[in-house]
């Protein structure tokens, strides 16, 4: 049985950030995984999601708490040819006007793709709603699909 990177993903479903100024240490140990500052689980830790699962299978990383930066991790695939198990979504982030795939440093969000339906992509993440969970998301928000393998 070939274990992908969304199954080890969906093992941390439910995970949140704790309340009334407690953190929650899983959190805070993928926020730390590569980076020294995070003090709590306030700031937004989807990419820390994504690259401590990433770690976990040996993966290629970004290594950095950007959501963007997963742009310049493994392949660019067509959206069509994402598949579940494998890939990463990178999203854009906000309302209103959002520079395109070439701007690492703006806002943006990263997880697992989990399907697609219709106008919606599906993905597995952290900090969604503060949770690991799945989540839909506006196709049109989509910067790019990444094959990790």
């Amino acid at each position: 049985m070939n274990v992908t990177a969304f199954d080890i993903a969906q093992v941390f479903t439910g995970e949140k950030e704790m309340g009334g100024g407690l953190d929650n240490p899983l959190i805070l140990a993928m926020l730390k995984t590569d980076n020294d500052w995070p003090q709590d689980d306030e700031v937004p830790w989807c990419s820390a999601f994504v690259n401590f699962v990433a770690k976990l299978l040996r993966l290629p990383r970004s290594k950095s708490l950007r959501a963007r930066s997963w742009l310049e991790i493994g392949k660019g695939i067509p959206l069509n040819e994402a598949k579940v198990g494998f890939d990463v979504v990178v999203l854009k982030r906000g309302k209103g006007e959002q520079p395109g795939p070439e701007v690492i440093e703006a806002p943006g969000h990263v997880g697992f793709y989990a399907g697609q339906f219709g106008d919606f992509i599906e993905v597995l993440g952290g900090n969604q709603s503060d949770t690991v969970k799945v989540s839909r998301y506006p196709a049109d928000r989509l910067l790019g699909v990444r094959r990790l393998t």
